[in-house]
Protein backbone atom coordinates (compact mmCIF):
# COMPACT_ATOMS: atom_id res chain seq x y z
CA UNK A 1 0.00 0.00 0.00
CA UNK A 2 1.13 3.55 -0.70
CA UNK A 3 2.79 5.10 2.31
CA UNK A 4 3.18 1.76 4.08
CA UNK A 5 6.14 -0.60 4.16
CA UNK A 6 4.89 -4.21 4.24
CA UNK A 7 7.42 -6.65 5.67
CA UNK A 8 6.95 -10.42 5.86
CA UNK A 9 8.45 -13.01 8.16
CA UNK A 10 7.73 -16.60 9.19
CA UNK A 11 4.76 -18.06 11.06
CA UNK A 12 5.89 -18.41 13.74
CA UNK A 13 9.12 -16.39 13.83
CA UNK A 14 11.76 -17.66 16.23
CA UNK A 15 14.48 -16.22 18.47
CA UNK A 16 17.14 -15.04 18.14
CA UNK A 17 15.77 -13.51 14.93
CA UNK A 18 12.42 -12.39 16.37
CA UNK A 19 11.57 -12.34 20.08
CA UNK A 20 8.20 -13.63 21.35
CA UNK A 21 6.98 -13.95 17.73
CA UNK A 22 6.45 -10.17 17.65
CA UNK A 23 8.54 -8.68 14.81
CA UNK A 24 6.81 -5.33 15.24
CA UNK A 25 8.65 -4.96 18.57
CA UNK A 26 11.95 -4.60 16.72
CA UNK A 27 13.53 -7.17 19.05
CA UNK A 28 15.69 -10.01 17.74
CA UNK A 29 18.22 -9.67 14.93
CA UNK A 30 15.78 -9.67 12.02
CA UNK A 31 13.09 -7.65 13.78
CA UNK A 32 15.69 -5.01 14.64
CA UNK A 33 17.31 -5.00 11.19
CA UNK A 34 13.94 -4.71 9.43
CA UNK A 35 12.76 -1.86 11.63
CA UNK A 36 16.14 -0.16 11.29
CA UNK A 37 15.90 -0.36 7.49
CA UNK A 38 12.34 0.97 7.64
CA UNK A 39 13.46 3.95 9.72
CA UNK A 40 16.29 4.71 7.32
CA UNK A 41 13.75 4.70 4.48
CA UNK A 42 11.53 7.18 6.33
CA UNK A 43 8.90 4.79 7.71
CA UNK A 44 8.20 5.04 11.41
CA UNK A 45 6.73 2.04 13.24
CA UNK A 46 3.15 3.18 12.58
CA UNK A 47 3.81 2.97 8.83
CA UNK A 48 5.18 -0.59 8.93
CA UNK A 49 2.82 -3.55 8.44
CA UNK A 50 3.94 -7.10 9.17
CA UNK A 51 2.52 -10.14 7.35
CA UNK A 52 3.38 -13.83 7.56
CA UNK A 53 4.41 -16.41 4.96
CA UNK A 54 5.89 -19.87 5.00
CA UNK A 55 9.55 -20.14 4.04
CA UNK A 56 8.77 -22.10 0.87
CA UNK A 57 5.88 -19.87 -0.22
CA UNK A 58 7.99 -16.75 -0.43
CA UNK A 59 10.76 -18.21 -2.58
CA UNK A 60 8.35 -19.29 -5.31
CA UNK A 61 8.20 -17.15 -8.48
CA UNK A 62 5.40 -14.66 -8.96
CA UNK A 63 3.80 -11.62 -7.31
CA UNK A 64 4.32 -11.10 -3.57
CA UNK A 65 2.03 -9.78 -0.85
CA UNK A 66 4.95 -7.99 0.80
CA UNK A 67 7.60 -5.40 -0.04
CA UNK A 68 10.32 -7.63 1.37
CA UNK A 69 10.54 -10.82 3.42
CA UNK A 70 13.11 -11.44 6.15
CA UNK A 71 13.40 -14.98 7.57
CA UNK A 72 16.94 -16.29 7.15
CA UNK A 73 16.90 -16.46 3.37
CA UNK A 74 20.32 -17.46 2.14
CA UNK A 75 21.28 -15.72 -1.09
CA UNK A 76 21.79 -18.42 -3.73
CA UNK A 77 22.08 -18.28 -7.55
CA UNK A 78 19.14 -20.67 -7.91
CA UNK A 79 16.79 -18.52 -5.82
CA UNK A 80 18.03 -15.34 -7.50
CA UNK A 81 16.59 -16.62 -10.78
CA UNK A 82 13.03 -16.17 -9.47
CA UNK A 83 13.31 -13.60 -6.65
CA UNK A 84 15.55 -10.63 -5.88
CA UNK A 85 17.69 -10.15 -2.78
CA UNK A 86 19.12 -7.25 -0.85
CA UNK A 87 22.77 -7.13 0.09
CA UNK A 88 23.50 -9.52 2.99
CA UNK A 89 22.70 -8.37 6.52
CA UNK A 90 24.26 -11.38 8.26
CA UNK A 91 26.63 -14.24 7.43
CA UNK A 92 26.29 -17.56 9.27
CA UNK A 93 27.80 -21.04 9.22
CA UNK A 94 25.91 -24.33 9.38
CA UNK A 95 25.88 -26.19 12.70
CA UNK A 96 24.82 -29.57 14.05
CA UNK A 97 22.95 -30.14 17.29
CA UNK A 98 21.45 -33.00 19.25
CA UNK A 99 21.37 -34.77 22.58
CA UNK A 100 24.55 -35.48 24.50
CA UNK A 101 24.18 -39.23 23.93
CA UNK A 102 23.75 -38.82 20.18
CA UNK A 103 26.22 -40.56 17.87
CA UNK A 104 26.79 -37.09 16.40
CA UNK A 105 28.21 -35.79 19.68
CA UNK A 106 31.68 -37.20 19.03
CA UNK A 107 31.86 -36.09 15.40
CA UNK A 108 34.99 -34.23 14.40
CA UNK A 109 34.16 -33.85 10.73
CA UNK A 110 31.34 -34.15 8.20
CA UNK A 111 32.59 -37.66 7.37
CA UNK A 112 31.72 -38.79 10.90
CA UNK A 113 28.05 -37.94 10.25
CA UNK A 114 27.48 -39.90 7.04
CA UNK A 115 25.77 -42.89 8.65
CA UNK A 116 23.48 -40.90 10.95
CA UNK A 117 19.85 -39.85 10.63
CA UNK A 118 20.03 -36.11 9.99
CA UNK A 119 17.19 -33.61 9.62
CA UNK A 120 16.65 -30.07 8.37
CA UNK A 121 13.84 -27.74 7.30
CA UNK A 122 12.58 -27.87 3.71
CA UNK A 123 13.92 -25.32 1.26
CA UNK A 124 16.86 -24.30 3.45
CA UNK A 125 20.56 -24.25 2.70
CA UNK A 126 20.91 -26.47 5.78
CA UNK A 127 19.17 -29.22 3.83
CA UNK A 128 21.42 -28.53 0.84
CA UNK A 129 24.44 -28.71 3.14
CA UNK A 130 23.46 -32.21 4.28
CA UNK A 131 23.11 -33.56 0.75
CA UNK A 132 26.03 -31.70 -0.82
CA UNK A 133 28.64 -31.50 1.93
CA UNK A 134 27.88 -34.29 4.41
CA UNK A 135 26.50 -36.65 1.72
CA UNK A 136 24.89 -39.13 4.14
CA UNK A 137 24.35 -42.77 3.21
CA UNK A 138 20.58 -42.32 3.67
CA UNK A 139 18.36 -39.39 2.68
CA UNK A 140 17.97 -36.54 5.15
CA UNK A 141 14.70 -36.18 7.05
CA UNK A 142 12.89 -33.10 5.70
CA UNK A 143 10.53 -31.01 7.84
CA UNK A 144 8.16 -28.19 6.98
CA UNK A 145 9.80 -25.89 9.53
CA UNK A 146 12.08 -25.78 12.56
CA UNK A 147 9.22 -26.83 14.82
CA UNK A 148 8.97 -30.12 12.92
CA UNK A 149 12.71 -30.71 13.18
CA UNK A 150 12.61 -29.89 16.89
CA UNK A 151 9.82 -32.41 17.52
CA UNK A 152 11.64 -35.15 15.58
CA UNK A 153 14.78 -34.56 17.61
CA UNK A 154 12.86 -34.58 20.90
CA UNK A 155 11.24 -37.92 20.05
CA UNK A 156 14.57 -39.39 18.88
CA UNK A 157 13.34 -39.96 15.32
CA UNK A 158 16.61 -38.45 14.15
CA UNK A 159 20.14 -38.31 15.54
CA UNK A 160 20.78 -34.63 14.91
CA UNK A 161 19.54 -31.46 13.23
CA UNK A 162 21.51 -29.24 10.86
CA UNK A 163 20.66 -25.52 11.04
CA UNK A 164 22.37 -22.15 10.85
CA UNK A 165 24.33 -21.41 14.02
CA UNK A 166 21.91 -18.94 15.70
CA UNK A 167 18.92 -21.19 15.04
CA UNK A 168 20.82 -24.21 16.36
CA UNK A 169 21.69 -22.34 19.54
CA UNK A 170 18.09 -21.31 20.04
CA UNK A 171 16.83 -24.86 19.56
CA UNK A 172 19.12 -26.09 22.33
CA UNK A 173 17.43 -23.68 24.73
CA UNK A 174 14.08 -25.22 23.76
CA UNK A 175 15.09 -28.88 24.13
CA UNK A 176 16.60 -29.79 27.48
CA UNK A 177 19.73 -31.93 27.23
CA UNK A 178 20.74 -30.83 23.73
CA UNK A 179 23.81 -28.95 22.66
CA UNK A 180 25.42 -27.58 19.51
CA UNK A 181 28.25 -30.00 18.76
CA UNK A 182 29.98 -27.68 16.33
CA UNK A 183 29.80 -25.52 13.24
CA UNK A 184 31.24 -26.18 9.82
CA UNK A 185 33.75 -23.85 8.17
CA UNK A 186 32.36 -21.77 5.34
CA UNK A 187 32.65 -23.42 1.93
CA UNK A 188 35.11 -21.65 -0.40
CA UNK A 189 35.64 -19.00 2.25
CA UNK A 190 32.04 -17.81 2.09
CA UNK A 191 29.48 -18.17 4.85
CA UNK A 192 25.74 -18.50 4.47
CA UNK A 193 24.72 -14.94 3.58
CA UNK A 194 21.21 -13.88 4.59
CA UNK A 195 19.42 -11.29 2.47
CA UNK A 196 15.99 -9.74 2.41
CA UNK A 197 13.81 -11.29 -0.30
CA UNK A 198 11.79 -9.33 -2.89
CA UNK A 199 9.57 -9.98 -5.87
CA UNK A 200 11.88 -10.43 -8.87
CA UNK A 201 13.01 -7.06 -10.22
CA UNK A 202 11.53 -5.01 -7.36
CA UNK A 203 12.44 -1.33 -7.58
CA UNK A 204 12.75 -1.28 -3.77
CA UNK A 205 15.98 -3.32 -3.75
CA UNK A 206 18.38 -0.35 -4.24
CA UNK A 207 16.44 1.69 -1.66
CA UNK A 208 16.74 -1.09 0.92
CA UNK A 209 20.42 -1.60 0.07
CA UNK A 210 21.07 2.10 0.65
CA UNK A 211 19.33 1.90 4.03
CA UNK A 212 21.22 -1.28 4.92
CA UNK A 213 24.53 0.34 3.99
CA UNK A 214 23.77 3.23 6.32
CA UNK A 215 23.23 0.75 9.18
CA UNK A 216 26.55 -0.88 8.34
CA UNK A 217 28.41 2.42 8.11
CA UNK A 218 27.24 3.72 11.49
CA UNK A 219 27.98 0.42 13.25
CA UNK A 220 24.34 -0.48 13.92
CA UNK A 221 24.52 -3.88 12.23
CA UNK A 222 27.57 -4.89 14.23
CA UNK A 223 25.86 -3.79 17.44
CA UNK A 224 22.72 -5.78 16.64
CA UNK A 225 24.72 -8.90 15.82
CA UNK A 226 26.57 -8.60 19.12
CA UNK A 227 23.35 -7.99 21.02
CA UNK A 228 21.33 -10.87 19.63
CA UNK A 229 23.90 -13.40 18.40
CA UNK A 230 26.91 -13.02 20.68
CA UNK A 231 26.88 -16.71 21.71
CA UNK A 232 27.79 -17.83 18.20
CA UNK A 233 31.47 -17.13 18.76
CA UNK A 234 31.66 -19.99 21.30
CA UNK A 235 30.68 -22.81 18.92
CA UNK A 236 33.63 -25.09 18.00
CA UNK A 237 34.53 -25.58 14.34
CA UNK A 238 34.28 -29.02 12.69
CA UNK A 239 36.14 -30.11 9.58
Amino acid sequence: EDGTLTIATGEPAYPPYVIDDKPESGEGLEGAVAMGVAAQMGFDASKVTWVRTTFEEAIQPGPKKFDFNIQQYSITPERAQVVSFSDPYYTSSQAILGFADSAAASAKSAADLKDLKLGASAGTTSLDFISEQIQPTSDAFVFNDNAGAKQALETKQIDAVVADVPTALYMTTEIEGTTVFGQFPAVDGQGDQFGMLFEKGSSLVPCVNEALQALKDDGTLDQLEQQWLSDTVNVPVLQ
